[in-house]
């Protein structure tokens, strides 16, 4: 089974602990988030997996060497020239991925307890064009789901901006999720990819099409998710994952 890690951001809201070190590689209980990553999918049964890269990306790709890729097939997508964001990372990355097998894409800044195989299996028995990972976290943006969990829209909550290109949208009526930064595709993706080019979000692709195609959320009650993204949260990690059972 394939996968892909994102790892390529700037990492800014972690300075100044990124200005010499790429955020994928800042350890977590001795580890890098990167090798938690790559260990928790490759326990789930993903062996294939495509890594972008851009600030600082010798460092990863040397670390990957260095570890002679956790004895599974690593394929870098360089990202160092020009950061292409979520959606433009992965199309950039069709090479890759594409094939007949759905494929999973996971942040490296993502910690949680999930049955990736399971989000995945999910995914192949409902067979949508993609399954999201999402909770009832708190954040301030979130997606909007129908009662048959497909999306439909995006609010931010401190804005009051409402994104959907359904006619006569009122988000009031739908269930709003958080985003996990993990989620399954299929590989029919990159055909509704065509007309994109460059460096967009996979998330206003995903509103794009979402009317025309089901984009749905699997909603996990048990998840246990942190974002690290910010030094506080890092801190909050150690802790936490000497507790995780992942």
């Amino acid at each position: 089974m394939k996968a892909m890690i994102f790892a390529a951001g700037l990492g800014t809201r972690l300075k100044p602990l990124t200005d010499n070190t790429p955020k994928a590689l800042l350890p977590i209980n001795g580890k890098p988030m990167l090798e938690h990553v790559i260990l928790k999918l490759k326990d789930a049964g993903f062996h294939q997996i495509a890594i972008n890269v851009h600030h600082l990306g010798d460092q990863i790709i040397d670390f990957l060497a260095a570890n002679n890729n956790f004895g599974i097939q690593i394929y870098i997508s360089d990202e160092r020239d020009y950061l292409l964001d979520t959606g433009g990372g992965i199309k950039h990355a069709a090479p890759f991925l594409q094939g007949n097998e759905p494929f999973l894409i996971h942040n490296v800044d993502i910690m949680s307890n999930i049955d990736l195989r399971a989000l995945y299996n999910h995914h192949v028995e409902t067979n949508p064009l993609a399954t999201l990972l999402v909770s009832k976290r708190n954040t301030s943006r979130y997606l909007l789901f129908n009662k048959e969990n497909k999306l439909c829209g995006w609010r931010n909550r401190e804005t009051g901006e409402v994104k959907s290109f359904y006619p006569d949208f009122d988000p009031n009526q739908y269930t709003e999720y958080a985003f996990s930064g993990i989620h399954v595709l299929s590989p029919q993706i990159f055909d509704w990819m065509e007309e994109w080019t460059g460096k967009f979000s996979i998330i206003n692709f995903y509103l794009s099409i979402c009317a025309k195609t089901n984009i749905h959320a699997y909603a996990d009650e048990n998840l246990h998710l942190i974002d690290v993204g910010k030094p506080e949260t890092l801190a909050t990690a150690e802790k936490w994952m000497k507790t995780l059972i992942v």
